[in-house]
């Protein structure tokens, strides 16, 4: 068994999120265990507890992880996207979803307890996904265009997400829609097709 000596407070607060991260993919949220993660990283259980006070603790580092991830998807969808950013967007975020089914769908099945909320750095991690759609959104649009476009934008995601999530847990397969993707593209077009010829 690791001792905590073997590693600085950050690089311990890495090693267990490496492979917490790691154990999610292969197990999914219902499956994880903290007790698996320390034990995969050397150490014993409440190393997690002492480093970030609860197992709820790693669990949302985890999944600010995944959301980094996800960002750099969609940075790369759009770096290769021409004239269509709103589609490669819209892709991209299916596209993570797909190939990361378990860390994608524990970022929503994580609830934190009552009472305590995600630390600053938890939620400048996340901030940042919803950054890069609000940046398409406001090129999509005419610069006129009296909206909060904060809010907008998350609007948007969770139409997409909505759609995303049908195609994760199966659902639409029992709708029988075909193109989930192309659905859920339609509707942030038409919606964004209101305001722009709204100038």
């Amino acid at each position: 068994m690791g001792r905590r000596s073997d590693h600085t407070p950050q690089q311990l607060r890495d090693l267990l999120i490496d492979h917490g991260h790691k154990l999610m993919a292969e197990v999914g949220y219902a499956r994880f265990s903290g007790r698996e993660v320390a034990k995969r990283a050397g150490y014993s259980v409440g190393t997690i507890y002492n480093v970030f006070g609860s197992l709820d603790g790693l669990l949302s580092a985890i999944n600010t992880r995944t959301f980094g991830l996800w960002a750099q998807h969609l940075q790369g969808a759009l770096a290769t996207a021409g004239h269509d950013r709103i589609a490669s967007l819209v892709r991209g975020y299916f596209s993570f979803a797909l190939e990361n089914p378990n860390v994608w769908s524990a970022i929503y099945d994580h609830r934190l307890p009552d009472g305590q909320s995600l630390s600053p750095a938890d939620l400048e991690g996340r901030a940042l996904l919803t950054s890069i759609v609000e940046q398409e959104v406001r090129k999509a649009l005419p610069d006129t265009v009296d909206l909060d476009l904060a809010r907008y934008s998350r609007s948007l995601i969770a139409s997409v997400h909505g759609h995303c999530s049908y195609v994760v847990s199966g659902s639409f397969a029992l709708l029988d829609e075909t193109d989930p993707v192309g659905s859920a593209l339609d509707r942030v077009r038409e919606s964004l097709s209101v305001h722009q010829n709204a100038q």
